[in-house]
């Protein structure tokens, strides 16, 4: 014979309650990097392997544990700490090194120790080390080494949960989490199923920025934005991977993932157009520095994006006569 619930029973928490969007607050959402990396919000980065993707987050950790602004802005903004967990590279033989040559303050880079215990997505040591430290961006690199070994990362009803547990953390501390991916083999297909896995991680990310390589130019690659659900898609951007020259942004190019990811990219960037003046203007010796940014002014290159084009090809400054004058390295 069936008995009645009692008052006290489990069925009692699953008792519907509503809530009035009349009662709940606005929240303006915060960025570190607009309009690509919100905090308090999951963002995928994702691409095949080797294009480029965990340099591309380290070089982002060196710009904002120093302070530094951000590719293709003006400003920078105070340093933060950031949590840096890698199942691919040794930290010492590998992420230290790159950190290094990116300049980042590795005083501001932490790392949780898993030589115990392995972490997962839903360990609460994240949010012990959150707190412990005040970091505001984790990155982890690859997601997939962080499910636990009993998930299925291709089926929606084990990643949804760990996903949803992830988005509440991520929004009730403020920090922003980064997840590096693999991509599938599929080609032809929407950029949308190119991640590896279940499309439910892409689902929870309110960002997801794709790094895929130029045509014709191996040394450089591109980061489009594949998703933005809080913001407008921003702009690809280019950086270079140069066996000699090493790492360098590009500025914003006029790419679309689709092209990223069908190995199609062009570079058409700001930064490419100020070097090649740089190079047309001073080809005959030195110049005035201020009637190269009067020109630069007239393409629409900012002072920034001239000023990294300045360091990309070492352009020299020297001041005479209570005036500066830019010239191209000897040789």
């Amino acid at each position: 014979m069936a008995t009645k619930p009692r008052k006290g029973d489990d069925f009692l928490s699953n008792q519907l309650k509503l809530i009035k969007m009349s009662n709940v607050d606005v929240e303006d959402v915060h960025w570190i990097w607009y309009p690509y990396i919100p905090y308090g919000k999951v963002t995928i980065i994702q691409g095949d392997p080797g294009e480029g993707k965990t340099t591309f987050i380290l070089a982002l950790i060196a710009l904002l544990t120093n302070g530094e602004p951000l590719p293709e802005e003006e400003v920078g903004a105070d340093p933060i700490n950031v949590i840096y967990q890698t199942a691919e590279d040794g930290l010492g033989d590998t992420i230290k090194p790159r950190l290094l040559s990116a300049g980042a303050d590795c005083e501001r880079v932490l790392v949780i120790d898993e030589n115990e215990t392995e972490l997962t997505l839903s360990d609460e040591r994240l949010e012990q080390a959150i707190t412990a430290t005040g970091a505001k961006l984790i990155v982890l690199d690859p997601m997939q080494a962080y499910l636990g070994e009993d998930v299925d990362m291709h089926r929606a009803n084990e990643i949804r949960p760990i996903m949803k547990r992830l988005s509440l953390l991520a929004e009730r501390t403020g920090c922003a989490f980064v997840l590096v991916g693999h991509m599938n083999k599929m080609q032809g297909g929407k950029s949308s199923y190119r991640g590896l896995g279940s499309i439910d991680f892409r689902a929870a990310a309110r960002s997801v920025l794709v790094v895929g390589r130029v045509r014709d130019e191996p040394t450089l690659r591109i980061v489009a934005h594949d998703k933005s659900s809080l913001a407008p898609e921003g702009k690809s951007i280019a950086f270079e991977l140069n066996p000699e020259t090493g790492f360098a942004w590009k500025g914003y190019c006029d790419t679309s993932v689709d092209e990223v990811l069908a190995g199609n990219g062009s570079l058409l960037s700001k930064t490419a157009q100020a070097e090649n003046l740089l190079r047309d203007l001073l080809s005959d010796g030195e110049m005035a520095s201020e009637e190269i940014t009067a020109q630069a002014k007239e393409m629409g290159i900012s002072n920034r994006t001239l000023k990294i084009a300045k360091q990309n090809i070492g352009v020299k400054s020297i001041r005479k006569d209570n005036k500066w004058y830019s010239s191209l390295p000897r040789g």
